[in-house]
């Protein structure tokens, strides 16, 4: 039996509507996927560089899998960021930051001295403005006011 393209197509139509909508229906990803996927790359780092492997390597292969699974699960788009999709380009240098600045706070250790010291100073410039990805630290509370002086109490008058 020979099936012909007609045939075929007719065969795969119902796939074809299944698989459809779902790329319709993925919504950008929202902040707590990216703080899911921020933690995953700065574990990968973090493991990739406790075998041996090279910080930059690490990093990069790290970045690229965020930014694969935003472009196929959330169509490139990231509500945080933008309404429109992201170039690839773009996915993975915000992917790569990401995957950085997790290292930085999950193994400081693992992640040399000279990328840890521009981290700190990019993150310090940050907390002065708005926050780029990483929450500033916590404000310090407020030196306790003195007490006010007690008040004299009033002379007491006679009847």
């Amino acid at each position: 039996m020979r099936l012909s393209i007609g045939r075929l197509g007719l065969m795969l139509l119902p796939l074809a509507l299944v698989l459809a909508p779902v790329a319709a229906w993925a919504a950008p990803a929202s902040q707590a996927d990216m703080s899911l996927y921020t933690r995953m790359a700065a574990l990968n780092v973090c493991i990739a560089r406790a075998a041996g492997v090279d910080f930059d390597k690490a990093v990069a292969i790290a970045g690229e899998t965020i930014a694969q699974v935003i472009q196929g699960q959330h169509q490139s788009r990231i509500s945080q960021v933008s309404d429109r999709p992201l170039s690839v380009e773009e996915l993975r240098k915000g992917s790569i930051n990401s995957a950085v600045l997790g290292a930085v706070e999950l193994c400081p250790k693992e992640v040399p001295e000279e990328v840890r010291k521009k981290v700190d100073e990019v993150l310090k410039i940050t907390t002065e403005g708005e926050p780029a990805t990483k929450p500033a630290p916590a404000a310090k509370p407020a030196p306790a006011a003195k007490p006010a002086p007690a008040a004299k109490p009033a002379p007491a008058t006679k009847p």
